[in-house]
């Protein structure tokens, strides 16, 4: 362990004397002092001058394990243009402390930030204690990046009397402001589940008629370079940094990280050659590595990336995080909505591939927590939303486009007795509180757990509450128990007894500063599948 920073190098006198940079030398070389000086390539810059500040799209951290967790950061000094640096390695150095002063530092290295990945990194750190909050930060050159702050996961089976999470996903940039993610960071959970559309992927301001409060730089996204720059685009927004900066992200992907409704090598309109629209699905998902803090074991090699991956909280909680996009067959009937297509029930179709779904299903045969909860994208429950008889109408993007891979996937529930399953959903802009029954077509089917859907951080702008819309869409779903169309996150509370789950929300993302609501509160107790009123 590194010595603490001695408090006489800031006495009073001392700091009048000194600069800023001075005394964040002063600190970070303090907490190095204990540790050997790095061996350093020829081909690095151990000692980077930077015209202008290199920390610009913040920090992060991500997929906590008992003993560790990714840190990320990305040196960016001119974020919209080319990133601003050199076509070369450029030493970067990190801090953990078991204080946000950093008084006391329990881990610290080097790493090396690469052009091939976009100057970013992804330090992972082990050795650390489960459950523990800690706190980290990134030096390069002389400069020094914000504080991020962290938590661990619970050692692996050990009993755990309280876990809060917060569940968020669609923050188009240009539909409204980040307020939401704001409002994440002052909730210092545990950890964050982002379920997908971090990014969208269309071209400025065209004219629509869509909600725009600020613009997208530049024309719809392609190639890496015009991915990063718009991945540098959304974290400069404060609000988001914040957040990242507040707790460990454990994130998926839906379809707007690479093309809206895409679907495995099938882009939305289906018009581009799969080994064409492969390419830019190599771009995108190398972009999406370089901007999260993830493992190098989901590190993409060209258009393929293992995002598919676990966590264990203690004996209290199992989370499989999922990927409906890469492996997904192309949307049955031409996409969109559609009444009575047969295709939607064809087994061979597959909503999480083959490789996946054979690794779900072998989780969920070994859970053993009190809680099995599965984080994805698109909303597993039926919602028929016209109603129209005899047969309902369905959007075939969802799993009711892929009503026999969802067939599979409720019976291995049932078949392993998964305990209080709980499936999170992002996508469609909406909250939603759903009781999962093993046959939706049965009102009286049993309910064998439940899902909850966020709404987005912003897309769609404002939203607004139509009490006469909701009455139809609960008469033809009535398994869809809470719905709220405002802009905002899920906030859960998990105990050995039962998972409480807030929907927050802010009436506003078009103006500043809107402050945050609960909009429904539900419960699910344990051993009782099913939703409560809160």
């Amino acid at each position: 362990m590194a010595m603490p920073v001695d408090p006489v190098l800031f006495h009073r006198s001392t700091h009048a004397r000194l600069t800023r940079r001075q005394l964040l030398d002063i600190a970070w070389k303090a907490g190095v002092a204990a540790a050997a000086a790095p061996v350093v390539s020829s081909r690095v810059f151990a000692q980077m001058a930077f015209q202008a500040y290199p920390f610009t799209l913040g920090v992060a951290s991500g997929d906590p394990w008992p003993d560790g967790v990714v840190l990320w950061t990305r040196l960016a000094p001119e974020p919209l243009g080319d990133g601003g640096m050199p076509m070369a390695a450029v030493e970067v150095g990190w801090q953990v402390a078991a204080d946000r002063a950093f008084r006391t530092i329990v881990q610290q290295g080097t790493t090396v930030a690469r052009p091939e990945l976009g100057h970013s990194v992804h330090v992972e750190v082990d050795g650390l204690a489960p459950g523990r909050e800690y706190f980290y930060r990134f030096r390069a050159g002389r400069e020094l990046s914000q504080v991020g702050r962290t938590v661990m996961a619970p050692a692996l089976g050990t009993a755990v009397d309280r876990l809060r999470f917060g569940v968020c996903g669609c923050s188009h940039y240009e539909h409204g402001l980040f307020t939401a993610y704001r409002h994440i960071a002052r909730q210092q959970f545990d950890f964050v589940f982002h379920t997908g559309d971090y990014i969208y992927e269309g071209r400025a301001n065209n004219g629509q008629n869509d909600p725009r409060v600020r613009e997208h730089a530049g024309h719809e996204i392609y190639s890496l370079v015009d991915y990063r720059r718009r991945y540098a685009q959304y974290r400069m927004d404060a609000d988001l940094r914040a957040a990242h900066a507040s707790a460990p992200f454990i994130v998926t992907w839906d379809d707007h990280e690479v093309d809206n409704d895409y679907a495995g090598d099938r882009d939305e309109s289906d018009d581009t050659p799969p080994a064409l629209f492969l390419l830019r699905r190599a771009a995108a998902y190398q972009a999406y590595y370089e901007a999260m803090p993830m493992r190098a074991t989901s590190l993409p090699s060209g258009p393929d990336m293992r995002l598919y991956r676990s966590f264990a909280f203690g004996s209290l909680l199992d989370l499989s995080a999922l990927d409906t996009r890469q492996y997904r067959s192309d949307q049955a009937c031409g996409g969109g909505s559609a009444t009575a297509c047969a295709a939607a029930t064809d087994p061979a179709r597959t909503m999480l591939g083959s490789d996946q779904e054979a690794w779900l299903f072998d989780r969920l045969g070994q859970a053993r927590a009190t809680w099995t909860v599965l984080g994805q994208q698109v909303p597993t429950f039926a919602r028929d939303y016209v109603g129209t008889a005899p047969d309902g109408r369905f959007q075939m993007d969802k799993w009711d486009g892929y009503t026999a891979a969802r067939d599979r996937l409720f019976a291995r529930i049932v078949e392993t007795r998964a305990a209080n399953p709980v499936i999170l959903s992002g996508d469609v802009h909406v909250h939603y509180a759903a009781d999962l029954r093993r046959d939706f077509t049965r009102p009286e089917s049993p309910v064998i757990g439940v899902e909850l859907t966020n709404s987005s951080i912003t897309s769609n702008g404002d939203g607004a509450e139509h009490a006469a819309d909701w009455a139809t869409l609960q008469q033809h779903n009535p398994h869809l128990r809470f719905h709220s169309a405002r802009r905002g996150y899920i906030a859960c509370t998990v105990t050995p007894s039962e998972l409480r789950a807030d929907f927050q929300v802010v009436d506003r993302v078009t103006t500043p500063g809107a402050p945050e609501r609960t909009a429904g509160r539900w419960v699910v107790e344990a051993g009782r599948p099913g939703l409560v009123a809160g």
